[in-house]
């Protein structure tokens, strides 16, 4: 039986996926089981951040693999300890302290349980528990019951109502909008610095500037979700910091990068005080949250590795330049296809002009250029039906972009022929 007749007979069919078996990889390159050869800018939908199977990080799985992989979180685990430390320290610089997960949807759910009990400990004028959150439309923050609700896009909560209660939504960069939506019953605000799934559409320093003055007129938390843009991807170790510095978030959410292919997310809460020495960080204490596996000592390990890469390799730097590489070369270039070049960093979106891509029946100006991509041995992904998403490895070199540039103005003279 072929792999993918044992896939239609015994794998729910949760995902569209495309026609190719990968077999290995290497930094930014990935090979089927054809021996095909495949420039990788999906990286696992931000995931290998450090590129596929880093040296760094295959020994560091391992050495602690061969001492202890896992044990329960009723104990202390000296490298979540100190992966802690790390995070809160040297990417966050304030003062805070950190849950461990398995997913992007787990942390977000923390900061939601985290919303709830900060909306109780800290009630309405009326003494009721304030519980609702504003996420905003377009907006993805996973698939969970809490986080496909929190997601302000119908199609992923569509089956699945009722959905939970308390999430109203806002329009992403409008400011009154948010506005309108705040009632006695609010006590959050969650959102993406940039919409991932949504399109790669990035929050402004003024709208993010906005939500913080919002939050500390009516006392309200705000949480990012940095699941697919946190620890380098947009060229600065934390998402929000580089598109408003100044901003003092309540708390983070992360998963996808942070393990660079190994399982692990997590969530910050900042040690500030919210009522006479009560810190919002101590809202969630014994037996309100946990995780059987969640802040394992290999998944630490390998998190610990990765860091360690971002900061000693100075991928920051690499990642500013990269982008800076793509948009000289499309403002060259001119393409009738492309409209603009939205996002940040090396999570890039490619927002196209439907009217100019030839596209078969069903199939999506962003889907036929993914699918022309393949043809040409280049990995990438859709954000929407008209956006080509870019999320290449941190330390993806300037002659493999040099190349994916390449390939990609192949596919569009090739598609708008």
């Amino acid at each position: 039986m072929s792999v993918h007749d044992t896939f239609n007979q015994y794998v729910l069919p949760t995902y569209g996926r495309f026609p190719l078996i990968p077999e290995k990889a290497e930094g930014s390159w990935l090979w089927d089981d054809q021996g095909n050869k495949f420039l990788d800018f999906c990286t696992g939908i931000a995931v290998c951040s450090i590129g596929h199977c880093h040296p760094r990080l295959i020994t560091a799985i391992q050495e602690q693999a061969g001492k202890l992989m896992h044990c329960s979180n009723l104990y202390e685990i000296p490298k979540q300890a100190e992966l802690a430390k790390i995070i809160v320290e040297d990417f966050v610089k304030i003062p805070g302290k950190i849950f461990f997960s398995n997913s992007g949807a787990e942390a977000n759910e923390g900061l939601i349980k985290l919303a709830r009990k900060f909306g109780n400990a800290k009630p309405s004028t009326d003494g009721s528990p304030r519980h609702e959150v504003i996420t905003f439309r377009n907006s993805f923050h996973g698939r969970t019951m809490a986080t496909l609700t929190a997601t302000g896009q119908d199609s992923i909560q569509e089956g699945f109502a009722p959905i939970l209660p308390g999430i109203n939504y806002a329009l992403y960069n409008d400011l009154e909008s948010v506005r309108a939506q705040i009632t006695n019953k609010t006590a959050a605000i969650l959102l993406e610095p940039i919409q991932g799934e949504g399109g790669i559409f990035s929050a402004t320093a003024e709208f993010l500037n906005g939500l913080a003055e919002l939050c500390k007129e009516h006392d309200l938390l705000l949480m990012f979700d940095e699941v697919q843009a946190g620890f380098g991807r947009l060229g600065n170790d934390m998402a929000w910091r580089a598109i408003a510095p100044d901003v003092q978030p309540d708390a983070l959410s992360w998963a996808k990068g942070l393990g660079g292919g190994f399982p692990i997310g997590a969530f910050w809460v900042n040690d500030k005080d919210i009522d006479d020495g009560i810190t919002l960080s101590s809202q969630l204490g014994p037996r309100t949250h946990g995780s059987t596996y969640g802040g394992s000592p290999l998944a630490c390990a390998a998190a610990l590795a990765v860091l360690a890469e971002i900061k000693e390799a100075k991928l920051n730097d690499n990642v500013i330049a990269r982008e800076q590489q793509i948009r000289a070369a499309l403002s060259e270039w001119n393409h009738p296809a492309i409209l603009e070049l939205r996002g940040k960093g090396l999570m890039l979106g490619f927002a196209l002009n439907a009217s100019a891509i030839k596209t078969s029946q069903g199939v999506t100006p962003a889907l036929a250029l993914v699918l022309k991509l393949t043809e040409k041995g280049m990995l990438t992904v859709p954000a929407g039906a008209e956006t080509l998403r870019w999320l290449p490895a941190l330390n993806v070199s300037e002659q493999d972009v040099a190349f994916a540039l390449t390939l990609l103005k192949e596919a569009l003279d090739e598609l708008t022929a």
